[in-house]
């Protein structure tokens, strides 16, 4: 697998398509983290590390507002590993005018625009979740 971060972008897409309740994804620290912030900012309601007797499996269970209709509206992945995307503190993306979140891997960890733009740092745009 070339993209893991797109493939678990795209496992919880395909999730949310078919109202599944819970979505298992293949464990890192960078999904966990990733999964983290979607915790924090609301729009999974819980995230589970399950060992395998490998890496483990995150477990993420998904959140819908009234009659199956996801919180997550979208997923996009931004940097590739064929095109990497960067933006520092003075350009930090805008993901729906606000509405969103991007998702940023600095030098201090994996944070949103928000809190980057507090930590006055840039990095690479791993993606935008709105």
């Amino acid at each position: 697998m070339t993209d893991p971060i797109a493939d678990m972008l795209t496992r919880i897409r395909n999730a949310l398509m078919v109202n599944k309740e819970t979505v298992e994804i293949p464990s890192s620290n960078m999904k966990k983290a990733i999964a983290d912030i979607m915790l924090a900012e609301g729009f999974v309601s819980d995230v589970k590390l399950v060992e395998d007797g490998y890496n483990g499996k995150l477990v993420i269970t998904l959140k819908y507002a009234g009659r199956k209709q996801s919180v997550i509206n979208g997923l996009q992945r931004v940097s590739k590993p064929g095109l990497r995307t960067y933006a520092g503190v003075e350009n930090m993306p805008k993901v729906m005018n606000g509405m969103g979140i991007a998702v940023i891997s600095t030098n201090k960890g994996i944070m949103t625009d928000k809190q980057a733009k507090a930590a006055n740092v840039g990095g690479e745009v791993l993606c935008y979740i709105w």
